[in-house]
């Protein structure tokens, strides 16, 4: 069965930054059993530093700091699940707690041979 990738997405700031105590408390206990889905693969959450963006320039590779400030969302994690297809991947992510707090999904197939 193929896998799929669901990049997760949010604004800058992000609805979640505004939540309570109590309330990211149980959003972190939806997106953990979110990964307790019988088709789920992997998953993590990526650290909060800005990390590295690498471009070529004049054919040399260049390394800078990013996501830039100006960026309006930021790429926060991601699960990889199996689906038969595109459909049944974007079926089986409509229930994501990511979507209740205005994220945004993104679903790509990942490369087999």
């Amino acid at each position: 069965m193929p896998n799929y990738m669901l990049l997760l997405y949010e604004e800058v700031p992000s609805r979640l930054q505004k939540l309570s105590p109590e309330e990211m408390q149980k959003a972190i206990e939806k997106y953990m059993a979110w990964t307790k889905k019988p088709f789920m693969v992997d998953s993590k959450r990526l650290a909060s530093d800005a990390g590295r963006v690498i471009r070529s320039q004049g054919g040399k590779p260049r390394a800078t700091d990013g996501p830039y400030s100006e960026t309006k969302e930021i790429l926060g994690g991601f699960y990889a699940i199996e689906a038969a297809d595109y459909d049944e991947a974007v079926q089986r992510t409509l229930d994501h707690p990511h979507l209740e707090y205005g994220g945004t999904i993104e679903v790509r197939e990942i490369y087999r041979r």
